[in-house]
């Protein structure tokens, strides 16, 4: 725990459940960070900067367990990719504290990027727990949440402590600022029986009709792209794939070209621009975009260059609280012969796909719902350890 001082001391902590900690906090840091862009949120900005200081923590205390545990040089080579993982985790986290300030500091957004947002994140809502609401003291297995309304609770803000990876027992307390994602409709629901009020989600205006637009989608897919290197990283790590890590650093290439063309749209643009300084708010957000894309590289930067993966690294991305899941498809299995679409994978297990890696050694990148599987094909998959089960029962793979 971090002393009312502020120091940071050493704790005998895994360093598997360090690293893991903080995948799950970057990623959570990625969407809070971009949805307070889109919500305009002072609140959720603020979550950011407090999560961003708990990563300063974690951040630490991995260096710590890894110095106490390199004894020799061979120890050193081992761990070095290691580093490099924890190092791309606290990049991650500072350029999310820097998103968050263009709220907080209002350094300003043209209208066209939150009218651009919502087709780029998923809705994702903060709300704290009422003395009266019927959920105080339910656990998330009784209230099934998720299933009955699709809204999933990522966080849990908790006095000044955070609980990364609520699960069914977790239970739910007065004053408990809840993470919320889904639906809507869904998160409507929750939101009325956390809070009695009612939810009003927000009113993107109406894109204009300007050069910005332009600016503002390459942004936007450098988001994207940032993300799913992101991912892909961490997939490398998990298959010790070389092949995994170069689509990374292409990847990583054109988010750094979209971001050439991203600044000579804004220039012109500021060029007609009644207030040019307006715009700065675009600038601090690909510029914090493609810092993303450049921690995806350094995550799998043990794997290019010939390091390996160090067991520690792919056993955190493995018991983190948003997995990377690699499944076999099998002979016979429901996905065998047939596409992502009609199969509906994602809608069926809540998993995304991000690849798929076909023998003997071909990789299909961001599948798309016409991409066709076959039997010994391995999806690479995102999502939740319930989800990843279910992924598992329809490929027809066994459980590892």
């Amino acid at each position: 725990m971090e002393p009312a001082s502020g120091e940071v001391e050493y704790e005998p902590r895994s360093v598997k459940e360090v690293l893991a900690e903080m995948k799950d906090t970057a990623e959570l840091l990625i969407d809070l960070s971009f949805s307070a862009v889109f919500h305009g949120s002072d609140d959720i900005a603020s979550e950011v900067l407090a999560l961003e200081g708990k990563m300063d923590v974690l951040e630490l205390q991995a260096r710590m367990s890894l110095l106490m545990a390199a004894r020799s040089p061979e120890d050193a080579e081992e761990l070095a990719p290691v580093l490099g993982v924890v190092g791309a985790a606290e990049k991650i986290s500072d350029a999310a504290g820097d998103i968050a300030k263009v709220v907080l500091e209002d350094i300003g957004l043209p209208q066209t990027m939150r009218a651009a947002l919502p087709e780029a994140i998923e809705t994702l809502v903060r709300v704290s727990i009422a003395d009266t609401s019927p959920l105080t003291g339910q656990t998330l297995g009784a209230l099934n949440l998720e299933t009955e309304t699709g809204v999933r609770v990522i966080a849990i803000h908790r006095g000044g402590d955070w609980i990364l990876n609520p699960d069914k027992d977790t239970d739910l307390r007065v004053d408990d600022r809840l993470l919320l994602r889904g639906p809507d409709e869904g998160i409507g629901s929750v939101y009325e029986q956390a809070t009695g009020g009612q939810y009003e989600p927000p009113k993107p205006p109406e894109a204009d009709d300007t050069d910005l637009e332009r600016a503002v989608d390459s942004i936007v897919l450098m988001k994207n792209m940032s993300e799913l290197a992101v991912d892909l990283a961490y997939g490398s790590v998990l298959f010790d794939s070389t092949d995994v890590a170069e689509e990374v650093v292409e990847l990583e290439a054109e988010v750094d070209a979209l971001q050439s063309r991203f600044e000579a749209w804004v220039l012109q643009a500021a060029s007609r621009a009644d207030d040019p300084v307006s715009l700065r708010g675009l600038v601090h957000l690909a510029n914090s975009t493609e810092v993303i894309s450049d921690a995806a590289v350094e995550i799998s930067e043990g794997v290019l260059r010939g390091l390996g993966t160090h067991p520690v690294v792919e056993y955190a991305v493995q018991e983190s609280d948003e997995i990377i899941a690699r499944v076999t498809v099998t002979g016979g299995s429901a996905f065998d012969g047939t596409t992502l679409g009609e199969e509906q994978v994602e809608t069926e297990t809540g998993m995304r796909v991000i690849a798929v890696r076909r023998p003997p050694d071909d990789w299909v990148i961001s599948p798309g719902p016409n991409t066709d599987i076959h039997a010994g094909d391995v999806l690479l998959a995102k999502g939740t350890r319930s989800g990843a089960e279910r992924l598992e029962e329809l490929a027809g793979d066994e459980p590892t």
